[in-house]
């Protein structure tokens, strides 16, 4: 088939349920393979990992002369990236030290706890709904400091940017200005929680935001309802997919789900394989700021090249026997939270909840079956995860 719709094969709706074939035919087409769009698509993991490094190659959609509007720090490039992710992560704590994260280990405990309650009873559940949704965002919204009552607003706001951010070809402009008019009502939101909370400060994150002592540190009201929101988002929908993922690869693969149940002591190594095996993030999109080659292939100043970040993780040139799912795999260097300056810096917080959920859910799938299975699909092909998991307890 024409290596030159592998795009707009592998984010059809179709290919939801297993894009992994398509990951093959892309690397067997090449490590950049050019799409009829104009396009390029690159699955070979070293190229992948390589480009993610590359400071010719930037995230800042505005390099396209597509877009006017300054984008979140997610999206901009150094040293205005820089600048913005370290006075984010500031509140965080220092590098290499117990931080705001670390201290909330036996809260996240005692919320995937308290979420457990529908799978007591037996009969039916949504992993999505029920559990895999509520624990992320009811973290995220308590590290913030959005009061309890406040948290079902998110859902729609959520639902409405990721919508936006899909990579398809044909994706219409209509999400684009619901997603402008969300950031905008969420940022909104919580830049008024903000100024409470510069009067009356609490132990949050957007408190320490406002009760910055230098002003040259300090962010700017625009600056705090962009990181805010991204927080927000980042901070629960890759979270969301990586637990809603782990559930379905457990349980298709019973024996990992029994050894785990014997040795739970190696849930942190499997989220590590879940990362790489069913990753929550697929695709990253990066504009090169110059022509130059990788190879052979010309990349053009200005283009739309698409990192399959799945695809690199399947890659058999680095991985043994990629296509099996190893929970003690060794030496897992895998692109599930991206590489170089954009890592995802909620790496840490995902990888806690993540393995507090899945640890809690052990003894409860060992008797789950699936309802549906493919189950339905978030349409989104970049944050690909499903939109429901039914289980049968």
């Amino acid at each position: 088939m024409d290596s030159g719709t592998l795009l707009a094969r592998i984010t059809d709706y179709a290919s939801r349920p297993d894009p992994y074939p398509l990951y093959t035919e892309l690397r067997a087409a090449g490590p950049v393979v050019p799409q009829s769009d104009g396009s390029l698509l690159v699955g070979g993991y070293h190229e992948v990992a390589a480009l993610l490094h590359d400071p010719r190659m930037s995230a800042d959609p505005r390099s396209r002369g597509l877009v006017t509007a300054k984008p979140p720090f997610l999206r901009l490039d150094d040293p205005e990236h820089h600048r913005l992710r370290t006075l984010a992560m500031r509140p965080f704590g220092p590098p290499h030290t117990p931080h705001r994260v670390d201290g909330m280990r036996a809260e996240i405990a005692n919320i995937t706890k308290e979420l457990l309650a529908p799978f007591e009873s037996g009969g039916q559940v949504d992993v999505v709904d029920d559990f895999a949704y509520p624990l992320p965002v009811t973290v995220i919204c308590r590290l913030l400091g959005v009061p309890h009552e406040d948290e079902p607003l998110f859902r729609a706001w959520s639902d409405t940017l990721v919508a936006s951010a899909d990579l398809r070809p044909d994706a219409a402009s209509a999400p684009r200005d619901e997603a402008e008019r969300a950031r905008a009502e969420m940022g909104g939101y919580l830049v008024g929680l903000s100024e409470q909370r510069r009067d009356e400060p609490g132990d949050d994150l957007l408190s320490a935001f406002v009760s910055e002592p230098d002003p040259e540190l300090r962010l700017t009201r625009e600056e705090l309802a962009e990181t805010a929101v991204l927080l927000l988002i980042a901070g629960h929908e890759t979270t969301v997919n990586l637990i809603t993922n782990g559930v379905l690869t457990l349980l298709r693969h019973p024996e990992e789900l029994d050894r785990l149940r014997r040795e739970p002591g190696l849930m942190p190594r499997a989220v590590e394989e879940l990362l790489r095996f069913e990753p929550p993030v697929h695709m990253r999109e990066r504009v090169p700021l110059a022509d130059f080659d990788v190879a052979g292939i010309t990349l053009p100043q200005g283009s739309s090249v698409i990192l399959a970040l799945a695809a690199g993780n399947r890659d058999p040139r680095r991985f043994r026997d990629p296509d099996r799912f190893d929970p003690t795999r060794p030496d897992n260097q895998h692109l599930g939270f991206g590489s170089g300056i954009h890592l995802c810096y909620g790496a840490p917080l995902a990888r806690l909840e993540a393995q507090s959920a899945l640890t809690a859910l052990l003894p409860r799938l060992a008797t789950a079956e699936l309802v549906e299975d493919p189950p339905p699909y978030r349409q989104n092909a970049m944050l690909r995860g499903p939109r429901h998991l039914s289980l049968r307890l």
